[in-house]
């Protein structure tokens, strides 16, 4: 198969190259497309040959199911048993954006598409082109991240194609997406509402929104949960990872900083190619390797725009070793610090 990648402008939409993507949903094809968050890889989500393709050509588990994207509210009704009050009011304030919703799934939704479980997860996009497209396709459309599975998520068109190429039948390429982290993922058939997974819709608008909203421990963890204490099916699956092996330092920013320095003499010890990832207040460290840095500890947005981008480059440039520097865990640093520890598989070292 050949990749077929169609340049996008979401300003100005080219509505040919829209309506050809759509075509291929309608087929049973799989197109990548740019959503606000992180690119998607999506499939009819009605068509269970087209789901399954996604999981293969992912190379996905196949009890992780994917989020279901819609173009309007009205598409709801008829892929869930009920819409509560609760979910009203929050599509009326977050959608078209970066918040999913599990909702308990009607009959007409292949058991593919949700893992064989009674729930549903749905979200509206906020991109453009990723709207157009759904709306071209006359379908809800299933769209993981358009990644290998477990490797860092795609926030770029090129990075699809890192992953992808040959896998899939198109890329709408659109550039860089806005936002750079996934969704929030809400459960709402439990009280109280529950985070399942923290995202681009930040926990606090929910807390004032709903009252009362709890996080899911897995959302929080700073070490691997037993399977019986998580909630969503995904959690137990590596995500976000590079290639090397890669350590999370997290405490106070100058114990931080003496134990990455640490931490780069001991592997440059043992020779070991060494990337850090850093931020801009401590992205100087003496010996070191390979330094990115994510930004200033003080724009949390521009942080998790960057986390996977950088992810990805430390892969291109063969590091053996990678150690992060944590952040604050307030607003989206609650996503970006979720991301990190599991990118890390927990390998978490306190510093004092």
């Amino acid at each position: 198969m050949k990749t077929l990648v169609l340049s996008v402008n979401a300003q100005e939409l080219d509505m040919r190259k829209i309506r050809f993507a759509a075509e291929l949903i309608k087929k049973g094809g799989l197109v990548a497309f740019p959503t606000e968050t992180v690119y998607g890889l999506g499939a009819d989500a009605l068509n269970p040959d087209a789901v399954l393709s996604v999981f293969e050509a992912k190379k996905r588990p196949l009890d992780n199911p994917p989020i279901v994207h819609v173009c309007k509210v009205s598409d709801v009704r008829r892929l869930v048993k009920e819409v509560p009050s609760k979910a009203k009011g929050l599509m009326k304030r977050f959608w078209p954006g970066p918040l999913t919703l599990i909702l308990k799934h009607s009959t007409i939704v292949p058991e593919v598409t949700v893992a064989c479980l009674d729930t549903i997860a749905l979200r509206m996009p906020s991109h453009k082109v990723a709207l157009a497209l759904i709306k071209e396709s006359g379908c809800p459309i299933a769209a993981p991240s358009a990644n290998l599975a477990g490797k860092p998520s795609p926030t770029s068109a090129r990075h699809v194609l890192d992953d992808l190429d040959g896998r899939i039948d198109a890329i709408l390429d659109a550039g860089p997406t806005r936002i750079g982290i996934e969704s929030t993922v809400l459960d709402l058939t439990v009280d109280p509402p529950q985070i399942l997974r923290p995202g681009g819709t930040l926990y606090e608008a929910l807390a004032e929104s709903l009252g009362r909203v709890i996080l899911n421990p897995a959302a929080v963890a700073d070490k691997m949960l037993p399977i019986t204490q998580t909630s969503s099916p995904g959690v137990k699956h590596r995500h976000y990872a590079p290639n090397a092996d890669m350590f999370l330092v997290e405490g106070k920013a100058d114990a931080v900083m003496c134990k990455i320095d640490e931490l780069i003499s001991f592997y440059k010890s043992k020779g070991k190619k060494v990337g850090v990832l850093t931020t801009d207040e401590t992205k100087t460290h003496d010996g070191s390797g390979i330094v990115k840095s994510l930004g200033s500890r003080n724009d949390l947005a521009v942080i998790a725009n960057n986390l996977f981008r950088l992810l990805r480059e430390f892969d291109n440039e063969d590091v053996d070793v990678i150690i992060a520097e944590g952040v604050s865990d307030s607003g989206i640093g609650l996503a970006v610090m979720n991301r990190l520890r599991k990118a890390a598989a927990y390998k978490i070292i306190k510093a004092s």
